[in-house]
């Protein structure tokens, strides 16, 4: 009997439930990286429980993500606490930020067509105007689909799983930057002249700009945690 391909089709789940521990871990997550939870704040398990309306093995599954994306320590005697923000650290992800995104961005401007620009330019149109509302989480979410438009046009899949894995304490870097004088307006604007660059398909100044913006915020995160 041979199976029909429609029903074999069927099967297929295109839009996969959002789990209770997927939505506490995007909760805390979001919590942690916007500042409502403060470097080196004991994270209690029955607090977030009533917090977060969840059970405690959701909050220690959480807990345990949020520790492999280097949110959250665990301290011996005190239990889980926010990661404190360290300068060496933050080196580290500016400088490989650097390297990986100013390739990104110069392999996209070579190739970036006309479907890769629009969509460039929805992200970019998104970032600008939650700039203008300052709202931080807008920002970082239409700044990571910019990014990932760029990755994914220049083929650059693999670093992108690099960068993914590195979002978490970039954006916890970015809200930092972000609340200093100024940053709300000159970040949006750096990565305007980045667009610019590959709507021009000019992968030399698409690799230039992207090192100043990134150079930029590992200034001003250097002034706040050396």
């Amino acid at each position: 009997m041979t199976k029909n391909a429609e029903s074999l089709a069927a099967l297929r789940i295109e839009t996969p439930p959002t789990t209770l521990r997927e939505i506490a871990l995007d909760r805390m997550r979001r919590a942690i990286i916007g500042g409502l939870f403060e470097p080196g704040e004991r994270l209690v398990e029955r607090t977030l429980c009533d917090q977060l309306g969840v059970s405690r093995s959701v909050i220690r599954e959480v807990i345990r993500h949020l520790e492999a994306e280097g949110l959250v320590e665990m301290l011996a005697k005190q239990g889980p606490i926010v990661a404190k923000l360290d300068w060496d650290d933050a080196r580290q992800i500016y400088e490989i930020r650097a390297a990986l995104e100013s390739t990104a961005v110069a392999d996209c401007a070579r190739v970036a067509g006309p479907d890769v620009k629009a969509r460039l330019r929805k992200a970019m149109n998104e970032l600008e105007e939650t700039s203008k509302q300052n709202s931080p989480v807008g920002v970082l979410d239409a700044t990571t689909e910019f990014y990932k438009v760029v990755f994914e046009a220049g083929g650059h899949n693999i670093a992108w799983e690099i960068v993914s894995r590195l979002n978490s304490r970039i954006s916890r870097l970015r809200v930092m930057t972000l609340s200093t004088s100024n940053r709300m307006a000159s970040g949006p604007s750096q990565i305007r002249e980045i667009f610019k660059a590959i709507d021009a398909n000019d992968p030399a100044a698409a690799a230039a700009a992207c090192r100043a913006h990134v150079g930029a915020a590992s200034a001003i995160a250097k002034t706040i945690l050396a």
